[in-house]
């Protein structure tokens, strides 16, 4: 991801020329769009602990530069579907392709590296480092120092610490939480964390941000600015994945959608269209689709 920055004019009209067309758009591109567009594809996967299916046969695309809802009801199988994704777990059958290329059995830290990057339903920071740490520990997944460098101080790794902490610095101010730089990250309140967490999977440079439920447990006013922010990111030309219970919010910052029931895919489409779809209005009501 290239750091934020602000878009010219006519990036800008390219930009809402693009987000313009994916909104528009159907949600299975043909062999052109798909050629040029998908970032990332999951294609077939099925996901099976023992004798429990997680993920059956569940198949979707993201194309570049939109934000993607992935929803369903507890249990159905949406961050289950982020940890394949992430190195995780590996799929039981199927691929998952990042940019055109396999990333099934690669490791954590390479798909990192390789520009995904995830946070997580519970908020999983370093309690007593600062905010300005927690972050630079995200900018040190493409540090290319060797362990002899770092011992011994040696001129690059020197370079790559105050790079790290330039970027660091200007990720938190992004996020809005710069004045809290200094602070120990266990002080900061709950959706002060949030948005750190945000700040350090940004610091991995990623093409795909994945957001595990980041509004869960705020409040209105802070939804509003989670809200903001995602679409912030994605101007900075950083594809969204989204995972979130809070319909108001999917449907208002989304321009597709999947949704998830007991691991298999019941619905795909804009916004608009899941939000008519009798299938996904009986998975969330808990009543026969006939009657929806």
């Amino acid at each position: 991801m290239s750091e934020p920055h602000v878009e010219t004019p006519q990036q800008a009209d390219e930009a809402n020329a693009h987000r313009s067309d994916v909104a528009g758009g159907t949600s299975a591109p043909g062999p052109a769009e798909r050629s040029s567009d998908v970032l990332l594809e999951v294609d077939h996967v099925t996901l099976r602990f023992g004798g429990v299916v997680a993920l059956n046969d569940v198949s979707f695309s993201l194309r570049k530069g939109e934000i993607f809802g992935l929803i369903g009801p507890n249990g159905a199988g949406k961050t289950t579907c982020f940890n394949a994704m992430t190195g995780v777990y590996r799929p039981t059958s199927g691929t998952i392709s990042f940019n055109g290329e396999s990333i099934v059995g690669k490791k954590k830290h390479e798909i990192t590296r390789g520009g995904i990057a995830r946070t997580f339903q519970n908020v999983r920071l370093f309690p007593e480092m600062t905010a300005l740490e927690n972050v630079m520990v995200g900018a040190d997944a493409h540090h290319k120092t060797s362990v002899v460098g770092a011992l011994f101080r040696l001129p690059r790794h020197w370079q790559e610490e105050r790079s790290g902490r330039e970027k660091a610095l200007e990720l938190l101010r992004f996020v809005g939480i710069v004045h809290r730089a200094g602070e120990v990250s266990r002080n900061l309140s709950y959706g002060e964390q949030r948005r750190l967490e945000i700040a350090r999977a940004l610091a991995t440079n990623p093409t795909l941000l994945c957001l595990d439920e980041p509004a869960a447990g705020f409040n209105p006013a802070e939804k509003e600015e989670l809200l903001a922010l995602i679409r912030k990111i994605r101007d900075t030309g950083v594809t969204v994945l989204l995972i979130e219970h809070d319909m108001r919010l999917v449907m208002g910052v989304t321009d597709r959608i999947v949704v998830l029931e007991f691991g298999k895919k019941i619905a795909e489409g804009t916004p608009a269209e899941v939000r008519d779809n009798p299938k996904v209005i009986a998975a969330y009501l808990g009543v026969p689709t006939d009657a929806a």
